[in-house]
């Protein structure tokens, strides 16, 4: 049985096959936080043929998770970077990002299948056994997030390291370091005051947000155990994106009350840029991107991280948010304090 869900602006279809195919299965829809799409009967047997109707034409990415048999390049295939290798139509990653699975992806048109033949070794076991959160992170990091970060980075979009959410009719952009408080305030919505686009990825071109589907992860949650103390819950209201109005850069307080001033572009910019090359959760994609980029001649070599943040910087007003050491800030409290402030112009704009 697939598994369909929209990410980063696309649609992904997964499947297993073999033995292991339950669990596989079980890792993919805990992946979808609850927002997997309904299965209208359409399997990927299907999608493998003509693209007869318009639902098939409507899934961006296929992935079939195989039986664990190593992937061998043949004769052939050239070599693009060590463990890489493309013969012109398909691209050969074993063990794709230290993960212990190794990947065949085909662009195909406007859509991009995978093929992932888990073949893990004694250190991916040992890892495994040692933190077991961590494996399934990378797990669905290159199961499902970097082809799918990669296929929307082909289609223009660049991944930013930021949290996104509709509230009260805004468009808001959380950025600012992990563990200073995204997903917490991102938690605090409800269907009366917004919803939720993204915990902690999304990608765009600069004008619209599309969220990269996972989890929430904040230390009340009440599932799986994640590093950093927290846990993991599933959405009840999700939203895939979301055109912004307002970037908020988070800090820590430690005043009674949260304070809010006026950012300048440039030191937005910085805060989006700088803010997703330090994320831990990307530090795995960018070698991903290149290669695939090499091996296909399709994408940029480097996404455009700069480019579409500055473009977000220009266009939005920008705000610096000291968070208050007092717990109980809602975001929808956070957002109508930022739409009660003055609109200024020029260097007052930018006066602390």
């Amino acid at each position: 049985m697939s598994v369909r869900l929209r990410t980063a602006g696309l649609t992904v279809e997964v499947s297993a096959v073999g033995p292991a195919a339950t669990r596989w299965t079980r890792v993919v829809r805990e992946a979808c936080a609850g927002q997997e799409l309904e299965d209208e009967g359409l399997g990927h047997q299907e999608l493998d043929g003509p693209e007869s109707s318009s639902r098939a034409r409507a899934v961006d990415v296929v992935v079939t998770v195989a039986q664990g048999e190593p992937v061998v390049p043949s004769a052939r295939h050239r070599l693009v970077t060590r463990g890489a290798w493309t013969d012109g139509h398909e691209v050969i990653l074993q063990d794709a990002c230290s993960s212990g699975l190794d990947l065949v992806l085909h662009p195909h048109g406007s859509r991009l299948q995978v093929v992932v033949h888990p073949a893990p070794a004694w250190r991916h076991r040992a890892l495994g056994l040692a933190a077991p959160d961590r494996r399934l992170l990378l797990h669905r990091a290159v199961l499902l997030q970097f082809p799918a970060l990669w296929w929307a980075g082909v289609h223009g979009r660049a991944p930013l390291h930021v949290s996104a959410a509709t509230v009260s009719g805004h468009g808001v952009v959380l950025a600012g370091p992990g563990g200073v408080g995204k997903s917490t305030l991102v938690a605090t919505l409800d269907a009366a005051t917004g919803a939720p686009v993204s915990d902690n990825i999304c990608t765009t071109d600069g004008t619209e947000l599309q969220g990269l589907l996972e989890p929430a992860r904040t230390t009340s949650g009440m599932g799986r155990r994640m590093p950093h103390g927290r846990r993991e819950s599933g959405w009840v209201r999700h939203c895939d994106a979301v055109v912004p109005d307002t970037i908020l850069v988070l800090r820590r307080g430690d005043t009674e009350d949260a304070t809010v001033r006026h950012l300048d572009p440039e030191a937005a910019a910085r805060e989006l840029v700088g803010g997703t090359y330090a994320a831990g959760e990307l530090r795995r994609y960018w070698a991903f991107a290149a290669t695939l980029a090499l091996a296909t001649g399709r994408g940029p070599a480097h996404p455009p991280v700069v480019e579409v943040s500055d473009r977000l910087a220009r266009r939005l007003p920008a705000y610096e948010v000291r968070l208050p050491s007092r717990p109980g800030l809602t975001l929808e409290e956070l957002v109508t304090r930022v739409r009660s402030m003055p609109v200024l112009t020029g260097e007052e704009a930018w006066r602390p």
